[in-house]
């Protein structure tokens, strides 16, 4: 999917946001329902319901009365698009102006509505080229192809796995913050020592620290591989 076929597309931030809101909940829930949309935007299902159809007509999503919607191909181009924007923003403010994981979300907000695709280039070599955000998520190249790697979720892995982490799959403040304070970021190596039956929580330990306990709601956002 190249992306440079959008970009005599003009569009307003509305639209983008809702064209990217559609996509996130498309990868994580298999649909984009009207409801969803309005919640993950803030704002109400009958502006989201005026907005779908004006996507529509620009060919940019079909909308299913009673399912949602779904981006065409030409919809999913521009979604990968500011996706990429997103992700190499948050590269930049963490690896470069040391932003911490947690204080980027917004600011690149922003910033992926600066459609300048001489800017997005020399941003992406400036940084080396790379393949994942400062969350472990895959940033889609100029031809919106996106790394696949083969991960699971810590919970579940069992007692004496040792494995890495290389994504969080729900970056919300609170939970990065959580992470930080118990010294865990990207590439941080544990053991399982136990998992308790009771409330599906682990016992980890760092390859060096100590060992602490990690309910079953923060396990399940951490994405590892074997170490």
């Amino acid at each position: 999917m190249y992306l440079r076929g959008v970009k005599e597309l003009s569009l307003t931030r509305s639209e983008e946001d809702h064209i990217k809101a559609i996509h996130t909940l498309t990868r994580r829930d298999g649909r984009a329902a009207t409801n969803a949309i309005s919640e993950r935007l803030s704002t109400k299902a009958s502006s989201v319901t005026d907005m779908l159809k004006k996507l529509a007509e620009k060919r940019l999503l079909k909308h299913e009365p009673y399912y949602g919607a779904k981006l065409t191909l030409k919809g999913e181009a521009v979604a990968l698009q500011l996706v990429r924007r997103h992700r190499l923003w948050e590269t930049f403010l963490v690896d470069r102006l040391g932003f911490g994981w947690d204080e980027v979300h917004e600011v690149a907000e922003q910033m992926e509505h600066v459609a300048s695709e001489k800017l997005v280039d020399k941003l992406e070599a400036y940084l080396g080229h790379p393949h994942f955000d400062p969350h472990g998520d895959p940033i889609p190249d100029k031809h919106g192809r996106i790394r696949q790697r083969k991960t699971k979720s810590l919970d579940s892995c069992g007692p004496g796995e040792s494995v890495r982490i290389v994504a969080v799959s729900e970056t919300t403040d609170g939970l990065l913050r959580l992470l930080d304070s118990k010294g865990l970021r990207i590439g941080t190596t544990l053991v399982v020592q136990e998992v308790h039956a009771f409330d599906g929580s682990m016992d980890v330990k760092p390859k060096s620290g100590s060992a602490f306990s990690l309910s079953k709601d923060v396990s399940d956002h951490l994405q590892v591989e074997p170490s």
